[in-house]
């Protein structure tokens, strides 16, 4: 195996070894593996000018495994980016990611067991400075949805808490987003949200959020897509498309063919009894035993709480509330999977026939509700899978979005006074 070099006669060794280890690291990072203080970092790079002694320390910084790609498309980062539903899209289209984000350690986990190589992913985005970002065409930010989700308000509001932008754990972090963006004024970016950041506080929300896009010099463009129109699955998400405005594009999310909805039913993520189910070497029978040719009993729901789940939806249909459990069938498309599927799974429960318990999906059949192909590993606990899937994405709506998006991001722009037009019929 061979470290990757960037192309260049110009540099020497060490200056070549230094500017491909800042497409995967910080200069903080870079400064502590080599003991040395970030200002010298920085002071090496602007100069193109490495002492020789840290070759071999820099060395060890680079990926054997991705090569950097000098004739990529376009080059994205990824921030909030969960178990990489959206990287997976752009991906598949020739990108190159150069930068990730995220938060939780277990999502970490699952992103790095599939997109092995590469760069380092990062934490708390709130932490990075902008500066140490690579440059890229495309920002891409699934910025989390619960200060916004209805029924992360409804909850909040029950127990007296802050939502949207005044949570400020999590409602804020748009602007980290917006920081991140005028400092490396990419081409696009393709942000993700819940159907509720539009109506959230009567509208002002998001009214602040295009309000400041707009002040970043891009012009937006918002649809509201249902992830049944790809996969058996009521998911209502807003994608939020921005270009910059001397670019020119013209940009129509209408241009976006969208199935019928309802061609898609629960029949195909199910795991098959009939002697058909892949047998994946990563998953051996941890969700299915292939002898028996059954889903694990684990899954099916216990006599009690069936029982409680059962008792809990008669009383508020009582009270004339809405609340309750989900049952499905295989011909069924489902609710929206939500992080807290891990509790008792009740918004999504299989009918498995007259006098049985019904069972939850196993986190195999979970994934393949959100468009993930059966090659993508799981490698964290049931629980975790459940509230990784839940928070990601439908990967079939991201491949459209890119396709729409990808003739702005692969084009040469130098006459940015004439529009550049295209759609997928194109």
């Amino acid at each position: 195996m061979t470290h990757v070099l960037r192309d260049g006669s110009e540099a020497d060794l060490a200056t070549r070894y230094l500017l491909n280890a800042l497409r995967f690291h910080t200069q903080a990072e870079i400064a502590t593996h080599l003991g040395v203080t970030a200002r010298a970092v920085r002071h090496w790079a602007v100069k193109e000018d490495v002492p020789q002694k840290y070759i071999f320390g820099l060395q060890r910084l680079l990926p054997l495994e991705l090569p950097l790609n000098d004739d990529a498309p376009f080059r994205f980062i990824d921030l909030f980016a969960g178990v990489g539903g959206i990287r997976m899209a752009f991906e598949e289209l020739g990108g190159q990611c150069v930068f990730t984000s995220e938060w939780d350690s277990y999502a970490q986990k699952t992103y790095a067991e599939n997109y092995p190589g590469g760069h380092s992913i990062h934490g708390d985005i709130t932490q990075i400075d902008a500066n140490e970002i690579p440059d890229h065409d495309l920002l891409l930010a699934g910025f989390p949805c619960q200060p916004f989700s209805i029924a992360g308000v409804s909850k909040k509001n029950a127990l007296g808490r802050a939502h949207g932008f005044s949570d400020e754990t999590q409602g804020t972090l748009f602007f980290d987003v917006c920081r991140i963006i005028e400092s490396k004024q990419p081409r696009a970016f393709l942000l993700e949200n819940v159907k509720n950041l539009m109506s959230h506080d009567k509208g002002r929300t998001f009214d602040v959020i295009k309000r400041s896009l707009d002040d970043l010099g891009y012009d937006i463009h918002t649809r509201i897509i249902d992830g049944a129109h790809f996969v058996p699955q009521h998911r209502e998400r807003i994608l939020i498309a921005g270009f910059r405005k001397a670019d020119r594009i013209s940009f129509d999310w209408n241009a976006l063919p969208l199935p019928p909805k309802g061609t898609h039913t629960l029949a195909e993520i199910l795991h098959r009894t009939d002697g058909r189910e892949p047998r994946l070497p990563w998953d051996g029978d941890r969700f299915f035993n292939h002898a028996s040719q059954q889903v694990d009993p684990k899954y099916t729901l216990t006599d009690n709480l069936w029982s409680y789940l059962q008792g809990y939806a008669e009383k508020h249909r009582a009270k004339g509330n809405g609340f309750g459990f989900g049952l499905v069938y295989p011909h069924s498309v489902t609710r929206t999977l939500s992080a807290r599927y891990y509790k008792d799974g009740s918004e999504i429960l299989l009918y498995q026939g007259e006098g049985k318990n019904p069972r939850r999906l196993t986190p195999r059949e979970c994934a393949r509700l959100m468009g993930f192909p059966d090659t993508f590993r799981i490698s964290v606990s049931d629980t975790r899978a459940y509230k990784q899937f839940g928070n990601s994405v439908v990967v079939d709506v991201m491949r459209h979005a890119a396709k729409l998006m990808q003739p702005a991001l692969s084009a040469d722009i130098l006459e940015p006074e004439l529009p550049f037009v295209y759609s997928l019929a194109s």
